[in-house]
């Protein structure tokens, strides 16, 4: 039945009594869903006339999603270096007793999985332990219990939902920290870092009406859609929005709420009537929009009536709001279920929606992908560099805010369904981009770093041919069920951490899934300088998107990486003095978004050698014919033989070339038949000279992700 085209399959299910019972054996909310074709009318974002967002709370991507087939999770191949041989996946625990900490399965049969224990979420600790990136002591600042991850058996729902629309495995928080800041992002695109407006945020202090904030005072994005007469609301129960809704921080909200005949902390919480919007429109950013206790009955009401805003976030009740401790992964996957069911319930409504599910912050689980930050500061010096401006990007302490560590985001919608993974690099601000990109109506709050780093999610969509596709599946939740498994893990203690002797490192289920192509075309090479007694890299991006390169010195881990954001159209270069303490020695490492990877190794004395050869290695991509291009170069004055050796993709090899001094060759390789991804090493016997290089070749048109992931 996966095979078929929405289509085809509706086409059968019209003639076959079969057909027809397969279809009814989904459930209600996905019934729907499937039997309702995306509006098609224009083939483009047009064709979107409502978007709703459900923010929910304190969930990682590797925390959720790092056994999930064919995604960036705990088969990802270029785990960042640590010292001392380890990488990202071995942290150190220095606290009491040390250890080294693996991720480890919590595991609902062993113990309390479904209500496991929030860990720390603050702005110290959460800079703490992504450390400017070097990321080698997470349990320390974090606890133990941050390294717990899930399975599908405890997350059906969640992966079904991956399996069956679009997941974003490069999605990041906005911020290092807790919920107020990034949900600040999320709902403004900034926490206003110079401070003029109440800021800069960097804790919970104004999440609500009776904060201790000095109230905000910086422009909203709902009030630009507002004076742009772009319909808006908040859904929220009031008093249960377990502080979710950033907007009570707001001088501007906290006057509505008082025009309205209310208290300040907004009670008695009288229900929200459109009639509220004559009095002052920002009421319905923070009013008591769903006075059912906030199970979506308004929502409901105004689907029905044809009354859906153009813009929508929702905010759920404490219980239901995943946040480890008073929710549960499961209650949220009811809750995120009768959102859906709300939108598919109207045939008209869903074909035109877009529903966005995210996550604030990853609370204080680990997450393995160094966030796309700007370059970090070590002694005052600044670790790497930018080709667009940084203003706004670090606090007064020159630590940057973020992005942070990747939390989950599906895309659900008839444009982006089929169990997608799209991996361009996104943020909470990228939500607004996406708005931004259908109605036009701009936030400037937005950095300029943000917006070059940072995707507006628009590739995550089909909206050139969306009807036709994989057919999901999804299983089904009703809330009774929903709580009693939340009451019955309730009473259980709390999933053991394993031995060090008993620990394992966890696994990825094996597989791919179909990719999105990506906007991404980069390049890293290296360049010996005997006589500056130094290597240099040179970045350059000749793709459609800025990119963050992070260069971790395998030599020195202590320090802090660089990073090299580079725009479109533009080149960085860096040095290395390999003298000062390595005796011309290097060993750089150089990571990119999905994959991209160089490694580069040798000793910048071997060059200085007399009539030694001197070997340096090109990358070029052919896109027309699928196929990478390798440059063997020998400026020396002896005779190299470069060895090339595949890492992954294919059986062949390896090959080894003898190049003459002074001469150059090139070799290519195609790589249509392995998803477009590649993988090579070459090296000479020379000073240790060796290079890799791994990604995927982008082409402008879909594919597949890493195929040797999990394997």
């Amino acid at each position: 039945m996966n095979a078929n085209s929405r289509r085809s399959f509706l086409k059968l299910a019209g003639s076959s009594a079969a057909a027809a019972a397969a279809l009814a054996a989904f459930p209600p909310a996905i019934r729907r869903a499937l039997a309702i074709p995306a509006n098609n009318a224009t083939g483009s974002i047009r064709d979107v006339e409502h978007v709703v967002i459900l923010m929910q709370e304190n969930r990682s991507f590797d925390h959720y999603f790092g056994t999930l087939r064919g995604v960036r999770g705990f088969g990802d191949r270029f785990p960042i270096p640590l010292a001392g041989g380890l990488n990202v996946w071995q942290q150190t625990y220095a606290s009491g007793t040390a250890r080294t900490v693996l991720p480890y399965h919590l595991d609902s049969t062993a113990g309390n999985a479904q209500r496991v224990s929030g860990t720390p979420h603050t702005y110290p600790d959460a800079q703490n332990a992504w450390d400017l990136g070097r990321m080698n002591k997470w349990p320390t600042y974090k606890n133990t219990q941050s390294m717990g991850y899930y399975t599908e058996a405890e997350l059906d729902f969640q992966f079904a939902l991956a399996n069956a629309f679009t997941i974003c495995d490069a999605y990041h928080c906005g911020f290092h920290g807790g919920t107020n800041p990034n949900r600040l992002f999320h709902w403004t695109g900034t926490n206003d870092p110079s401070g003029t407006h109440g800021g800069p945020v960097i804790d919970n202090s104004g999440d609500s009406f009776t904060g201790s904030n000095t109230p905000y005072t910086w422009t909203t994005y709902p009030e630009r859609l507002e004076a742009a007469g772009v319909s808006w609301k908040v859904y929220q129960n009031m008093p249960d929005n377990y502080t979710d809704n950033p907007l009570a921080g707001f001088k501007q909200y906290r006057d509505a709420n008082l025009a309205r005949g209310n208290a300040a902390n907004g009670s008695p919480y009288p229900a929200y009537a459109s009639s509220d919007d004559a009095i002052n429109p920002l009421i319905k950013g923070i009013s008591n929009t769903m006075p059912d206790a906030g199970f979506l009955q308004a929502l409901r009401d105004d689907i029905a009536a044809g009354k859906l805003p153009q813009v929508t976030w929702i905010v759920a009740p404490a219980n239901y709001s995943e946040h480890p401790g008073p929710s549960s992964p499961v209650q949220g996957a009811w809750y995120t279920q009768e959102v859906l069911n709300a939108l598919t319930a109207n045939p008209a409504v869903w074909s035109k929606t877009v529903l966005l599910v995210n996550f604030d912050e990853n609370d204080g689980f680990f997450d393995h992908v160094p966030p796309p930050c700007a370059p970090g500061y070590e002694n005052g010096v600044l670790a790497g560099a930018s080709t667009v401006a940084t203003d706004g990007e670090y606090h007064t302490d020159q630590k940057p805010y973020g992005p942070g560590p990747r939390v989950p985001m599906y895309v659900i919608s008839p444009w982006s369904r089929g169990g997608w993974v799209n991996s361009q690099v996104f943020d909470h601000t990228s939500v607004l981009r996406f708005i931004e990109a259908r109605f036009g109506v701009a936030e400037t709050n937005v950095t300029a770093y943000r917006r070059a780093v940072a995707g507006d999610l628009t590739s995550a969509f089909n909206f050139v041919n969306p009807n036709s596709g994989a057919l999901p599946t999804l299983p089904s939740r009703d809330k009774t069920g929903a709580d009693a498994i939340r009451t019955a893990q309730g009473v259980l203690p709390q999933v053991p951490l394993p031995s060090t002797a008993a620990q394992q490192l966890p696994q990825q289920d094996k597989g791919t899934r179909p990719s999105r192509a990506l906007p991404y075309e980069l390049h890293v090479s290296a360049r010996e300088d005997a006589a500056g007694r130094q290597v240099w890299l040179l970045f350059s991006n000749t793709g459609k998107q800025a990119a963050v390169f992070h260069v971790y010195d395998r030599l020195h881990l202590d320090r802090v990486p660089r990073r090299y954001l580079v725009e479109p159209g533009k080149e960085l270069n860096g040095s290395w003095d390999a003298f000062a303490s390595d005796s011309g020695k290097y060993d750089l490492w150089v990571l990119g978004p999905n994959g991209f990877h160089r490694a580069f190794s040798g000793d910048v004395s071997a060059v200085t050698a007399a009539y030694a050869s001197a070997p340096e290695i090109r990358v070029c991509y052919d896109i027309a014919n699928a196929a990478v291009y390798l440059t063997m170069i020998n400026t020396g004055s002896a005779a190299c033989a470069f060895t090339v050796q595949p890492n992954a993709y294919r059986t062949d090899g390896p090959w080894t070339y003898d190049i003459p001094a002074g001469k150059q060759l090139e070799q290519h390789w195609p790589v249509g038949l392995q998803g477009n991804w590649y993988d090579f090493t070459v090296s000479t016997a020379q000073g240790g000279f060796k290079r890799r290089f791994a990604g995927r070749l982008e082409t402008g048109a879909d594919s597949v992700s890493d195929p040797a992931m999990g394997t």
